[in-house]
């Protein structure tokens, strides 16, 4: 579990870090204050730094251009570099430490140096002439004795080509930790299907059951409908329920935006057992009501399962429904915190459990 994340120019941090991290994290502050890159930090250290998943980001971005040669779009990796100018700041870092080792992805940027002593043996024709003065994007994860490394040549435009992304299978002697983003869109119908699919029929599914029977009881279990069979209902289709004191098969819209959503965060949460669940924007979707029964499903659930969380809100209820988490006895064992991300700052600023009750009961604005 990371106790400390320190990040360097990446995106819109010079220099940047959180400390005291807990089991479950809130990150608040003004917009454009860098929580969402915060997120897309960890998932790449967390994730050894997986092409594949950082393509995704950056495709939800939009931060891509298309060539009229091809048939997929290369990535701008210069809005990873802080200040969008990869000539000024070439090189990125990440460090994860928690109480026994680190974890650290360092990505840098340049012309490859032996390619580019041979730039003087080689003609204008020659096919490495050409290549030699291409920039290379070197990406490298370290954990203990575990090593990641990549190397691919960016495109004549500076881009990352999805080609390479596509052809990169390397196998680890050290598997990914379990890591899944969920962004305020991205909890879809097919998303949800293709989560619970993984699950049914696993000791997986009981807990999914347990996770959301601590905010309705009379869950007994859940069905899918399929994708297909649920594209005409809205988006709060696709399942159906049973309930302890009925005989009918209960939609689970018929229970109401908060549960649908709940059974989203409960299936994400049990897909990262062992490992580390990022949410932006947690709230959306949930009556303010509702607020203290997510964050009681996500801190027993992320306990028995061993998950780390962070998650992002701008709400004020948000904040101050953690409370009643946060004055449990046991909270403090694990830890529960709110970072506040203020623009300009080198660390955050940490409230830990107390300071969360206290700040809540009072009326204290952290965001």
């Amino acid at each position: 579990m990371l106790k400390t994340l320190k990040i360097e120019n990446f995106r819109g941090f010079e220099s940047f870090e959180l400390q005291q991290l807990g089991r479950v994290n809130l990150l608040v502050g003004v917009n454009n204050s860098g929580k969402t890159s915060i997120l897309e930090a960890i998932q790449l250290l967390c994730s050894q730094a997986n092409l594949e998943l950082l393509r995704d980001l950056m495709i939800e971005r939009g931060e891509y251009s298309w060539n009229d040669d091809k048939e997929a779009p290369d990535l701008n990796v210069c809005h990873l570099f802080y200040g969008h100018d990869m000539e000024k700041v070439s090189t990125f870092s990440i460090l994860g430490i928690n109480d026994h080792n680190q974890q650290k992805l360092f990505v840098s940027i340049g012309v490859d140096p032996i390619l580019s002593r041979k730039l003087a043996e080689t003609s204008v024709d020659d096919p490495l002439h050409e290549l030699a003065q291409r920039l290379s994007l070197s990406i490298n994860w370290t954990h203990g004795d575990a090593l990641v490394f990549r190397k691919p040549f960016l495109s004549p435009n500076g881009g990352l080509t999805d080609d390479y992304i596509d052809s990169l299978r390397i196998a680890s002697k050290h598997p990914n930790p379990r890591t899944k983003l969920i962004r305020s869109f991205s909890l879809t119908i097919e998303t949800m299907t293709e989560l619970f699919e993984q699950v049914v029929l696993t000791a997986e599914e009981k807990l999914v059951y347990e996770a959301l029977q601590t905010i309705e009881p009379r869950i007994e279990r859940i069905a899918s409908v399929g994708y297909r069979r649920s594209r005409y209902s809205g988006s709060r289709g696709g399942f159906v329920v049973r309930l302890s004191d009925s005989e009918q098969r209960v939609p689970i819209g018929s229970l109401g935006d908060g549960i649908w959503r709940m059974l989203g965060l409960a299936l994400a949460i049990v897909s990262v057992k062992g490992g580390v669940l990022l949410i932006d924007e947690i709230d959306t979707g949930l009556h303010f009501t509702t607020l203290s029964d997510m964050w009681k499903l996500i801190w027993e659930t992320a306990k028995k399962l061993d998950v780390q969380v962070f998650a992002t809100t701008h709400n004020s209820d948000c904040w101050t429904s953690l409370a009643t988490i946060a004055t449990q006895e046991d909270a403090a064992a694990d830890g529960i915190t709110i970072q506040r991300i203020e623009p300009d700052k080198k660390t955050s600023v940490v409230f830990t459990e107390k300071e969360i009750a206290i700040a809540a009961e009072r009326g204290i604005e952290v965001r």
